[in-house]
């Protein structure tokens, strides 16, 4: 979980006339063309899935949160500012929607902000968990985000799925940034003792989703 990737869909990789395409495809799509929003809806959605498949509990749920994502997205483009990543501006729409959704219908609640203070300042071994995560099917450690509060799950996910900076994930979840490392701390020790030996074989008995 420690180290750092950008997310799927991100334009970071593209050569300078694939980002000049690029550009030109959103502005299109901004200025109204179906056929430009079909090219970047179908460049995001995948990505755009996945990562609410990680952050909400149900797949089902995931499938309706994109989908109302991408009707948000399509509804805000006029106010997408174009000197800013579109991937970056996306995953910020997406995250959002995501735990607004969360809060409003309690799923887990998590630790309200004025708690988050109290919480232990707890330090797994990072090397640990790495090592945890890589011995677990991706379906496992999936079911493994689940079991978190949402709050935790949100955090992980934001940070090294989306690759969301401190300030961002603080904006998302509503709390101080001198409180996202305590948030992000917690939530790893969190999945360390679900993916752990106690958590195992629940994990394995899990149905697939």
């Amino acid at each position: 979980m420690d180290a750092r990737r950008h997310p799927e869909g991100m334009t970071e990789g593209m050569n300078p006339a694939e980002q000049a395409v690029f550009r030109e495809r959103v502005a299109r799509a901004r200025a109204g063309d179906a056929d430009a929003w079909g090219e970047l809806y179908r460049q995001y959605a995948p990505a755009i899935f996945r990562f609410c498949r990680r952050a909400m509990p149900t797949r089902e749920d995931a499938e309706d949160a994109t989908m109302d994502i991408f009707l948000k997205v399509r509804q805000k483009l006029s106010q997408y500012d174009a000197s800013r990543p579109f991937g970056a501006w996306l995953y910020t729409v997406a995250a959002n929607h995501c735990w607004d959704l969360l809060r409003r219908r309690k799923v887990r609640q998590d630790l309200e902000a004025g708690d988050v203070e109290e919480m232990p300042l707890q330090h797994p071994d990072p090397g640990q968990l790495e090592r945890l995560i890589d011995q677990r099917t991706g379906q496992q450690v999936r079911r493994a985000l689940d079991k978190l509060p949402a709050r935790s799950r949100m955090a992980l996910v934001l940070r090294y799925y989306a690759d969301m900076s401190y300030d961002e994930i603080a904006e998302a979840l509503g709390v101080r940034r001198a409180f996202v490392g305590v948030v992000l701390l917690r939530a790893r020790h969190q999945l360390r003792e679900v993916l752990g030996a106690r958590g195992a074989a629940s994990l394995a008995a899990g149905g697939a989703s």
